[in-house]
């Protein structure tokens, strides 16, 4: 398995260098080929202009001078006039004379230039062309007398140097481009094979991973590329992972022992009841409230953990803009009547926030329920609200004047089923649980410190919450 995964790995690096050399290939083909046809046209300009400029000083010179023999003046210019290597003239007239500089044996043998010393052409022409196997750049351009044309002139330049060295230019051109292509394939595919091999790092300990062993991270790559920064994720997204599995597994165990108490409790009292108290009317009554009471607790127990569960989904809230001291009055009312305790505020800044407002008034409940049962009769339990201007949010805050919670046991109160000096036995250790789920669905926090009363001041922080106040027009 591990080399048929190392062969795929190679093979796609393999696949993608060729189709980079293929990319490369045509590019620097295209490079080369109009280098080369530049390089071509330039030469050839060159050597057109070199051979034109001859033509031009003929007429030139003729024009200047008007000579009355024409043959004799070409000769001159022919004798006087000095010619760069490689280069030939030819003048020609229709009644049969032949003037020409040495090497002009071969270019006569052209059928080309043959023709036009037979037949002057009707213009200049200027033209590349091959001459006894050479390539040669030919001017040719009929001559006048007056009106009348009496002969061509014929102009030639052997271009085999230039050939030379465009041939030497190609190679030279093609070298480069094969040595150019070759490291480019070559730096790719090393690229490419380092890319996948980490990939398929990760793809390997996916596969570890799905086979149950959480355990396993993919760890520094030794880049800060976008692979490096994908391991960094994807070991991240495996702490989570297993940061959840394992808090379901401790939910899991927590919730069987949990629930195992109260249907053992019922389950026992209803055996005895069985045994021999069934015609015993208080007896059974008595059993029956016990058991209710056990099955009301469980059913308890059961909801909360369905609100603790449903906080870790994307819609678990339902925001909509409250203001903030409503909803702290209604919560007032509704707790005042629960106990005898002596219940103050709330007290409130005039703020509007952006909450789940069912959430809210059930997180702050049970705030106030665990203040309650931290407390006896005549104390004081608390609700006070603040505005939190550095996190442009509210401090929604419960105090107490009971025992308050030792500051080594604050961090795990919070905890699910977690009651660490709890006075009361009914409770169910999911309160301040449920609190914190809410508070950080709200993207905050809960702190515990020491209320102004001497207790426990327990507060839901919720930051970037508050609303600009709507004022009546």
């Amino acid at each position: 398995m591990t080399s048929r995964r190392l062969f795929q790995r190679v093979g796609s690096a393999g696949r993608l260098a060729v189709f980079n050399s293929l990319i490369l290939a045509l590019i620097l083909g295209t490079v080369v080929a109009v280098f080369i046809r530049n390089f071509t046209s330039s030469y050839q300009a060159v050597a057109a202009s070199s051979i034109g400029i001859e033509l031009h000083e003929f007429q030139q010179q003729a024009l200047k001078q008007k000579p009355s023999n024409l043959e004799a003046f070409s000769r001159d210019f022919l004798v006087n006039y000095s010619l760069a290597p490689g280069e030939v003239v030819i003048i020609a007239f229709t009644r049969g004379g032949v003037l020409s500089t040495p090497g002009s044996a071969l270019v006569l043998r052209s059928p080309l230039v043959r023709q036009w010393v037979a037949t002057p052409p009707s213009r200049t022409v200027v033209m590349a062309t091959r001459i006894a196997a050479s390539p040669m750049e030919v001017v040719a351009a009929p001559i006048f007398a007056g009106h009348t044309v009496v002969g061509t002139f014929i102009a030639t330049s052997d271009l085999s140097a230039f050939a030379a060295e465009r041939a030497r230019e190609i190679r030279l051109s093609i070298a480069v481009g094969i040595v150019a292509l070759v490291a480019a394939v070559l730096s790719t595919f090393v690229l490419l094979r380092r890319l996948l091999r980490k990939v398929g790092r990760i793809t390997t300990t996916a596969q570890i991973i799905g086979s149950a062993n959480l355990d396993e991270r993919l760890g520094d790559q030794g880049s800060n590329d976008e692979v490096g920064e994908l391991a960094h994720t994807f070991d991240s997204m495996l702490d989570r992972l297993q940061a959840v599995m394992t808090a379901q597994r401790r939910l899991l165990s927590d919730v069987s022992h949990q629930l195992r108490t109260p249907l053992t409790a019922a389950r026992g009292h209803l055996e005895v009841l069985g045994r021999g108290a069934m015609d015993d009317p208080a007896e059974v009554r008595e059993t029956l409230d016990i058991v209710i009471d056990q099955i009301d607790h469980t059913r308890s127990v059961v909801e909360r953990l369905l609100m603790l569960g449903r906080a870790m989904e994307p819609d678990f809230l339902q925001t909509r803009p409250t203001a903030l001291g409503p909803l702290l009055s209604e919560v007032h009312g509704a707790v005042a009547v629960l106990a005898s305790r002596d219940f103050r505020g709330p007290e409130s800044p005039d703020l509007v926030i952006e909450v789940d407002v069912e959430k809210l008034r059930g997180a702050v409940m049970n705030l106030v329920d665990n203040a309650i049962r931290a407390t006896h009769d005549g104390d004081i339990v608390a609700l006070v609200a603040e505005a939190d201007d550095e996190h442009d949010g509210v401090r929604i805050s419960v105090d107490d004047s009971g025992p308050g919670i030792d500051p080594s046991e604050r961090a795990a109160v919070v905890e699910r089923f977690a009651r660490p000096g709890a006075r009361d036995r009914d409770g169910s250790g999911l309160g301040l649980a449920i609190v914190k789920a809410v508070a950080e669905a709200h993207g905050g926090w809960i702190e515990i410190t020491t209320s102004p009363y001497g207790g426990a001041r327990v507060t839901m922080v919720l930051p970037s919450t508050r609303r600009p106040e709507r004022r009546e027009v």
